[in-house]
């Protein structure tokens, strides 16, 4: 599950990690993405002839969607059924992409009404890089560029937050990712040697509010320890 997550480097850092082309206008860091929001992506253009570094609306909204607000509801496409489902399979098999974040969050329930957001990080030095498909809806000046985050069933310790986690891209996937064949191994496990590195970092409750933003929802707060037997996840999408 991908439903909340921070992006905060900027395109000429992003681009230069990706070497990618730019062709946003500027990023504004985000440290509360939601869904429909503007978000930086890599893809691949046969007319730039390579890589570029896009900004594009996060839910995918299939060509042939009759309305663009679908896409609030397809931020996420399963990794059992992006390569078959209706409206995921061609942006599969055609228009993969990277999409960069600093992290993402989940909320995890205790006793009663109870919960505790985290964050899960590789740290202020690395991205995670989730799997990600898009797609083109509309034309001219109605045109809109869109994507989803490709889940997985979690692994590891990031079973302990949620049973679903974005696909982690360790950087020796990042080609096969976006210009490989459209395989099965394009959605084998993120590796465990990656997942744990990922910091569990306990987070404040304002980033349940997407008004808010800002570096401070990143900080770390006391919290009990996690423990696989009293822990219930919460779908964010709630939030």
């Amino acid at each position: 599950m991908c439903g909340r997550y921070a992006t905060s480097r900027s395109n000429v850092d992003l681009s230069a990690l990706f070497e990618a082309a730019d062709e946003t206008d500027g990023l504004e860091p985000d440290y509360n993405v939601a869904p429909t929001d503007q978000v930086p992506v890599v893809r691949v253009s046969a007319s730039a002839g390579g890589r570029v570094l896009s900004e594009v609306r996060w839910g995918l909204v299939p060509a042939w969607a009759k309305d663009p607000k679908v896409g609030a509801r397809m931020i996420n496409a399963r990794a059992e059924t992006v390569a078959t489902s209706n409206a995921f399979a061609q942006s599969f098999t055609r228009r993969r992409c990277l999409v960069p974040a600093d992290g993402w969050f989940e909320w995890v329930r205790g006793e009663g009404k109870a919960k505790q957001a985290y964050f899960m990080t590789l740290g202020a030095d690395e991205p995670c890089v989730f799997a990600g498909i898009w797609t083109v809806w509309g034309q001219d000046e109605g045109r809109l560029l869109t994507c989803s985050i490709v889940t997985a069933p979690a692994v590891d310790d990031l079973a302990l937050v949620h049973e679903r986690m974005p696909l982690l891209l360790p950087r020796e996937r990042w080609e096969s990712w976006l210009s490989g064949p459209a395989d099965a191994a394009l959605l084998e496990p993120t590796p465990s040697s990656h997942v744990a590195r990922l910091e569990l970092r306990p987070v404040g409750a304002r980033v349940g509010d997407v008004r808010n933003d800002g570096p401070g929802l990143l900080d770390r707060v006391a919290a009990p320890p996690l423990r696989p037997s009293d822990v219930k996840p919460i779908d964010l999408t709630l939030f």
